[in-house]
């Protein structure tokens, strides 16, 4: 049987570029080398290109996403997005693919634009009945005081980004006078929106999800204990500053209910692929955080423990969820 290509497509335009080449390693140590021919292919601001082992990065052509190597065209026949940030986690890069007619890992324009923007998305799932903590949205450009954070959403809270990833830009404010020097730095990482939330005191617990053709799968609950103020980039990407169980140590009933949760989500949005919400139970209530349709996929990600945890392996999640997109097409 003639090998598939499949692109794992990393890179991108911000700062979690360097988290999303470690998933596209673990990703390419999870497919079936024996099924898939598996190309790295890196897309920065001013060049894409597809790693080879011993060889000088090759040019991609953009006019149909292929690259000639040794006098032959290489075309790909599937893309697996593991792209944190802009252009493979907002709807861009799907909408790139979608135009050539190439299938891809993740979800679709839609749900991808809708996730990336963390307002937006958790107002959405709000109105369906989801837990969210309270928020405010400062524009572009906007002028806000501090006296107006605290009214709405109140101390401690949280500024972000309003999209990004791996909490960069990310402070945890706990008086007026933290109030301007947080929007700046979270300006400084996206120059876009800035989203200020409140602060939820809690367990912190993360969800993932696929559907294929044999059905939806909600992976068991991952508990995060970060030894930091919050969880935050350090915390995520160092070891020893947090603590990962899976499962999580919470009742039968409550996991089911951040499974459900998790599936309808997934539903509601219109999601493809895997994706991972995260949580904070508060007094027994899960309140949602944010949902990630590219999630980190290194061999030490919340997915691959989850997986693990579940009894499967991702050699095999992989291949389905590819197949059942193949097949689509």
């Amino acid at each position: 049987m003639k090998k598939r290509n499949i692109a794992v497509v990393f890179g991108g335009y911000s700062s979690e570029n360097v988290v999303s080449r470690h998933s596209a390693q673990g990703i390419a140590s999870f497919l079936d080398a024996e099924r898939y021919a598996i190309y790295l292919v890196d897309i920065e601001r001013d060049r894409w290109t597809v790693e080879l082992d011993g060889e000088s990065p090759i040019d991609i052509d953009r006019s149909d996403f292929s690259f000639v190597y040794g006098g032959e065209k290489i075309l790909f026949d599937l893309a697996y997005i593991t792209i944190h940030g802009d252009p493979g986690e907002n709807g861009i890069l799907q909408g790139y693919f979608d135009m050539l007619g190439i299938p891809y890992s993740c979800c679709g324009v839609f749900a991808a634009a809708l996730t990336f923007n963390k307002f937006v998305c958790n107002r959405f799932l709000s109105q369906l009945g989801f837990h969210v903590a309270k928020a405010l949205r400062i524009g572009a450009g906007e002028e806000v005081t501090p006296q107006q954070v605290a009214d709405a959403v109140g101390f401690p809270c949280f500024i972000k980004p309003n999209q990004g990833g791996s909490s960069f830009g990310t402070t945890k404010v706990k008086n007026l006078d933290e109030v301007l020097p947080a929007i700046a730095a979270a300006r400084a990482e996206d120059d876009g929106e800035v989203l200020v939330e409140s602060f939820l005191s809690g367990t912190e617990v993360s969800c993932g999800c696929y559907k294929t053709q044999s059905g939806m799968t909600a992976l068991p609950v991952t508990e995060v204990i970060s030894k930091n103020e919050f969880f935050d980039y350090e915390a995520k990407y160092t070891a020893s500053r947090v603590e990962e169980i899976t499962p999580a140590r919470i009742s039968d009933a409550l996991t089911r209910e951040i499974q459900e949760l998790t599936a309808r989500i997934y539903d509601s949005i219109g999601c493809k692929g895997i994706i991972r919400a995260d949580y904070i139970i508060v007094d027994g209530t899960p309140y949602l955080l944010e949902v990630n349709t590219t999630p980190g996929m290194t061999v030490t990600s919340f997915i691959p423990q989850q997986v693990h945890a579940a009894g499967l392996d991702m050699k095999s999640v992989l291949t389905e969820l590819i197949e059942t997109e193949l097949s689509h097409r």
